[in-house]
């Protein structure tokens, strides 16, 4: 009756399009809220009401914690590290290291780098790396070189098995003779006396190697000669007025040494360079503190004495 004129066949049909419609609309709106919260793909992968931060049942979800990334556990913890190029054996290794750690603490690191025993390296910056001060004290800084010499356990066994040897060859002619700075042959030397400029003695004080060549000695001629030691290069060159004479550490056999009578804090010391006493280069008149130090720089401080 509130549409009169229209057929009740026609108006039936117009009710239940609009029902249809109406139910469309009212399914649709729940989509069109999630579609606009929807996030796009890339925010950790997720999407939907996970990625905008809340969990599927409403409550919030947490990011779990980023990985801090950094060179090595002394960043987090505060220490200051210094970049350092060890180079061993034609390999060079970059190496980020604690400034407060030891020359020991290094050579540990070096021994994971390489393979060598601490005990089988001869570590050297500015000369023989000291174990127990830290890289900060002897001045370490960036970019710093750091010189490794060193060999397998087999090879250092091949070298020094004639050396240790010769070694005891050689205390064993020692027994039988008399003391070596009273032998013909060096007494002309010594004789000489000590030369004008010789460099100082401390007796009883073991020193590390300076950094300037050792000078004003004898050699066996009685000319003056100087000891220059090229850690870098692993070479020990032995200057005279004429010539240097430029030798590999490793070539050298044998390194005795001998207090001068009435001058004990000086010493004669030869260096073996072939197989026999012939081939000794004595030195006369070298600083009793320098001693140790010239006899582990050459033979390493794995020999046996």
């Amino acid at each position: 009756g509130a549409f009169p004129g229209v057929p009740r066949s026609r108006l039936y049909t117009i009710i239940m399009a609009a029902a249809a419609s109406a139910a469309a609309d009212g399914a649709g709106e729940p989509g069109m809220e999630a579609e606009a919260q929807e996030l796009p793909l890339g925010c950790g992968g997720e999407s939907g009401l996970a990625a905008a931060g809340r969990s599927p049942e409403g409550e919030e979800q947490r990011d779990p914690p980023q990985a801090t990334v950094s060179n090595g556990g002394d960043v987090e913890s505060g220490k200051e590290l210094v970049e350092l190029k060890v180079i061993w054996n034609k390999n060079k290794y970059d190496v980020k290291f604690c400034l407060d750690s030891t020359g020991a603490e290094l050579k540990q690191k070096i021994h994971s780098l390489t393979g060598l025993p601490p005990a089988m390296q001869k570590v050297m910056f500015k000369g023989l790396l000291p174990e127990e001060k830290t890289l900060r004290e002897i001045k370490v800084t960036n970019g710093a070189k750091i010189m490794v010499v060193g060999s397998t356990i087999n090879d250092v066994l091949a070298v020094n098995t004639p050396k240790d040897a010769a070694q005891q060859e050689v205390k064993a002619e020692e027994n039988k003779k008399e003391p070596l700075c009273r032998q013909k042959q060096h007494r002309k030397v010594l004789d000489k006396g000590k030369p004008d400029d010789v460099m100082p003695s401390v007796k009883g004080v073991h020193e590390r190697l300076p950094t300037v060549p050792l000078s004003g000695m004898y050699n066996k001629s009685g000319g003056k000669v100087r000891l220059t030691f090229k850690l870098e290069q692993d070479q020990l060159w032995i200057g005279t007025k004429e010539r240097t004479e430029k030798l590999p550490m490793g070539s050298i056999k044998n390194v005795v040494s001998e207090p001068i009578e009435g001058h004990e804090d000086y010493h004669m010391m030869a260096f073996q360079l072939g197989p026999t006493e012939a081939s000794y280069y004595w030195v006369y008149w070298v600083p009793t503190q320098y001693v140790d130090a010239i006899k582990d720089t050459v033979l390493g401080k794995w020999q046996y004495f």
